[in-house]
C-alpha cells in the first residue's frame, strides 16, 4: 500500500481545498476489503482510472460505477468496497466548498455518491489533464501543481455571497470557541448563524461539531493499541459526561460500541492510517 498527502500551494486554491492525497492498494495488501468512512463534513472529488469500479453503501443508499466520481459531505457512516486494487488521488474540499464552487450545485447535497464529468466542472481538457495526472503518482509535487492548476481556473472566478463569507468566519473559529459564544463573537445573532451555516453546508453548527469531535478521536485511538484503549479516560478527555455517554454517541455515529469499534477496527483511518 502507498499513500500520500498534500496542501495545495496556491493560496487562492487553498481557501478552498483542504489538501490532496493518494491511496494504492494491490492485491497483495491485508487491510479490509470493506473499510468505513465516519461521517464527514467535507466532500471529497475522487479521481481515478475510467474504468475503475466503485461501490458505496449504508443504510440509505447504495451507488456504485465507474471512473471518477464525488462522495458528497455525510451524516452517516459509509462502507466503501475496495476488495479490488485501485490507484486513486482524492481532492478533499474545505467545509463549505462545494456550496461556494457550485459542485455539484448550489444547494447543498448530503450523503450520496455520484458520478462526475470533470469536464464539466472543470474545462473541456480537463479529463486529458488527469490522465497525465495519474502518471505522475509518485511525485506529489507535481501532482499538487497540476491539480492548483486544474482547480485554479474555477476558483479564480468564483464569487462569494454572504452566507459563504459568514461560514469562513464561523470555522476558523471552531473548535476554541464554544457554539454559545459565537454569536457575540461574530457581532450576529445566534439564528442568522445557524440558518447561513445550514443554507451552505446541508448540517447545523451542532452536527457540525461533533463530526470534528469525532474525527479527533478517532485519529487519537489509531495511534492507540487496543490493551491501551481506557474508554472511561478517553470519555473524560473528549469532554463525554462519562463512559455511557461516549458508548451512546458512538453507537449513533459509527454504527458500533466502543468494544465493537476495538474489535473490527474498521474504519478508513485503521485500514490506511491518517492519509486524508
Amino acid at each position: 500500500m502507498k499513500n500520500w498527502k498534500i496542501e495545495p500551494k496556491d493560496s487562492k486554491t487553498a481557501e478552498y481545498i483542504d489538501l490532496y492525497w493518494f491511496l494504492e492498494k494491490t492485491q497483495n495488501d491485508s487491510s479490509s476489503k470493506y473499510p468505513r468512512m465516519n461521517p464527514d463534513p467535507a466532500g471529497h472529488l475522487i479521481l481515478s482510472n475510467p474504468r475503475r469500479y466503485y461501490q458505496y453503501s449504508n443504510k440509505s443508499f447504495s451507488q456504485s460505477g465507474h471512473g471518477n466520481h464525488l462522495i458528497l459531505p455525510h451524516c452517516e457512516t459509509i462502507t466503501i468496497n475496495h476488495s479490488q486494487s485501485f490507484q486513486i488521488i482524492g481532492i478533499k474540499f474545505k467545509v463549505g466548498a462545494l456550496y461556494s464552487l457550485k459542485i455539484p450545485t448550489h444547494n447543498p447535497i448530503l450523503d450520496q455518491v455520484i458520478n462526475i464529468d470533470i469536464n464539466t466542472i472543470f474545462h473541456p481538457e480537463a479529463l486529458k489533464e488527469t490522465k497525465i495526472l495519474m502518471q505522475k503518482i509518485d511525485k506529489p509535487e507535481i501532482c499538487r501543481d497540476m491539480l492548483d492548476k486544474l482547480l485554479g481556473k474555477v476558483i479564480i472566478s468564483n464569487v462569494e455571497d454572504k452566507h459563504s463569507k459568514l461560514i469562513q468566519k464561523i470555522i476558523k473559529l471552531v473548535p476554541d470557541i464554544p457554539l454559545s459564544e459565537m454569536a457575540s463573537e461574530l457581532n450576529c445573532s445566534k439564528r442568522t448563524i445557524e440558518r447561513s451555516f445550514l443554507r451552505v453546508t446541508g448540517f447545523t453548527l451542532k452536527q457540525y461539531y461533533t463530526m470534528q469531535r469525532l474525527d479527533a478521536m478517532l485519529d487519537y485511538l489509531y495511534q492507540l493499541n487496543k490493551k491501551d484503549i481506557k474508554w472511561a479516560e478517553i470519555a473524560l478527555q473528549f469532554g463525554f459526561s462519562d463512559q455511557s455517554h461516549l458508548i451512546r454517541y458512538l453507537k449513533n455515529s459509527i454504527g458500533n460500541t466502543p468494544g465493537e469499534y476495538t474489535k473490527h477496527r474498521n474504519l478508513i483511518v485503521d485500514a490506511y492510517g491518517n492519509f486524508e
